[in-house]
């Protein structure tokens, strides 16, 4: 059992769920008021993605990031601040045609997925250590060793965390190799991605067994989508980890009850303490994951 918990909030994802819920945030100043509320609720990390002010999808554009970056540095609260470096490998494919590719592709290779992370030196980013089937229909997650290398090799360089983020075993497996080829820093941190269609299911036997994979002085999270992400924060901390939850994950507090990021937040906390826990400050996340404090210069207005 984990008893000084680093809780993170994930506050938008790139998923299709802003039609879901009203209180999904889409432009930069949302995204950031979204996490520093997640952050006044006890988050000691807040894992941002950024989305287009148009379709309201996932996007890469520097500028969003730069701004709620910004916002959020510019706060009363100073949360680890971990950005997403999963976006541009997306592949749809035409299942009657598979070397066409269909709307919504958007694949680049690994250091073309990193400008935002270059430029604003976050604390923590992620690194996705596979690829999947993501879902139903013919929607591919690119994530390739020669790319995850590559990718590792640039972050490393940069100074930046990388949570590695585990979608099922084979995952897990390229991800031990990464440590032991020395492209990964000390402490490791892995995040264990479950429930989300087609990788590791929700279940907390499996989670067990992927837990006992992890090299010896490594720092996980774990984390399941939907209406288990509330009573995973438990199993999480009960197999030793860190936990986490946010609107890129789940919807709701309960059925029917829609959620916001700081109502989940405070739940987690809830149920971190009651289990006899304490939820880490940013600043104890920071030297349990000995992150290094970059401050890069960030100009720009509001966009």
């Amino acid at each position: 059992m984990n008893r000084k918990v680093i809780l993170t909030c994930a506050v938008t994802g790139a998923g299709d769920t802003t039609g879901k819920s009203e209180h999904v945030p889409v432009s930069p100043e949302e995204i950031a008021n979204d996490a520093i509320a997640a952050a006044r609720a006890g988050a000691s990390v807040v894992h941002i993605h950024v989305r287009d002010l148009e379709t309201k999808q996932g996007s890469r554009e520097v500028s969003y990031y730069r701004e709620v970056v910004r916002r959020i540095r510019a706060s009363d609260v100073d949360p680890v601040i971990n950005l997403t470096a999963g976006m541009g490998g997306d592949l749809i494919i035409d299942p009657q045609d598979p070397l066409t590719t269909m709307p919504g592709t958007d694949l680049i290779n690994a250091l073309d997925r990193l400008p935002h992370v270059e430029e604003l030196l976050p604390e923590i980013c992620t690194i996705d250590c596979g690829s999947l089937n993501f879902g139903e229909g013919s929607n591919l997650y690119v994530s390739t060793p020669d790319m995850l290398r590559e990718g590792s090799k640039r972050i490393q360089t940069l100074g930046v965390r990388p949570e590695m983020e585990i979608f099922d075993t084979g995952n897990l497996w390229f991800a031990n190799v990464l440590v032991e080829e020395g492209l990964i820093d000390a402490p490791p941190l892995y995040q264990l991605c479950m429930g989300i269609p087609y990788g590791a299911p929700a279940d907390p036997g499996l989670l067990a067994a992927m837990v006992n994979m992890l090299p010896k002085g490594a720092q996980f999270t774990s984390f399941a989508i939907g209406a288990n992400q509330l009573p995973w924060v438990a199993h999480s901390v009960l197999a030793g980890g860190h936990a986490r939850v946010g609107l890129e994950d789940n919807l709701y507090m309960s059925k029917g009850v829609k959620a916001t990021n700081a109502d989940l937040t405070a739940r987690a906390v809830e149920i971190i303490t009651s289990l006899g826990s304490s939820v880490a400050t940013p600043d104890e996340a920071r030297e349990i994951l000995d992150l290094r404090v970059q401050t890069p210069t960030i100009t720009g207005g509001d966009l």
